[in-house]
């Protein structure tokens, strides 16, 4: 199964404690966060990567290479190839920038400085029972007013990225898709947000859009403090490696 992990964007705001090279590549000892989230991938027979770079883009690519010194658990190798942003493209336009790489009907896209635990088995399941152009994966927050909220009734997605009128439980986007491979045509040259332009559009548009809420591991390492809680949870053993 292929994958494209969105690496491209600048990490400002982890820019104090990490700024000699692209956020996902921050050290968590000494290994990459990245190598964390192929690692994950690769336990769920995802092991076709394709890394969509812009910023110190070089950096990964010298390390993770073609993919062919990581060996999985049962004797696979991973594939990796990579697609260069000369200039930001926002999370959709680095999508079908990466896309021209991809060669299967689905795919799935993730952050690649966020590392989710999830089925990966059960969103492929899920896009093809309901039929869907587009499986997401929700995630429950105590306070969805923080957030856009994202809304699933049935399995079938109703509401994105919804402003939340009073503080409270609910549910938001939690960043891990699997998209067919023809709503890459549909997205615009340039820069172009899945988030904000496109998945409204989808919507709104009568694609079939759905997923689940997954209730696993969560971390987004976009900011210092939760860098360094990343680093607490492998030393403690809260992620296995």
């Amino acid at each position: 199964m292929q994958a494209i992990l969105l690496a491209g964007g600048l990490g400002t705001r982890l820019r104090s404690v990490v700024s000699d090279r692209p956020k996902p590549m921050a050290l968590i000892g000494d290994k990459p966060f990245l190598e964390y989230v192929v690692c994950e991938l690769s336990r769920h027979g995802i092991t076709d990567i394709i890394f969509a770079v812009g910023y110190k883009g070089s950096m990964v690519e010298e390390y993770f290479g073609d993919g062919s010194r990581f060996e999985m658990a049962d004797g696979q190798r991973m594939t990796v190839r990579y697609a260069y942003e000369e200039e930001l493209l926002g999370t959709a336009g680095a999508i079908k920038n990466a896309g021209r790489l991809v060669t299967e009907d689905a795919f799935f896209v993730l952050n690649a400085d966020t590392l989710y635990q999830i089925d990966y088995g059960k969103l492929v399941r899920l896009q093809k029972e309901k039929e869907l152009d587009m499986a997401l994966v929700l995630r429950q927050v105590p306070d969805v007013s923080r957030y856009g909220q994202a809304v699933l009734e049935d399995g079938y997605l109703t509401g994105f990225n919804e402003k939340a009128k009073e503080a409270g439980p609910g549910t938001i986007n939690g960043g891990v898709y699997r998209m067919k491979r023809e709503l890459l045509e549909d997205i615009p040259e340039g820069k172009v947000s899945l988030e904000k332009d496109m998945i409204p559009k989808w919507l709104s548009g009568g694609m079939r859009l759905g997923g689940f809420v997954n209730d696993g591991y969560f971390i987004d390492i976009g900011v210092p403090e939760d860098y360094y809680r990343f680093m607490k949870d492998v030393e403690e053993g809260v992620i296995v490696w």
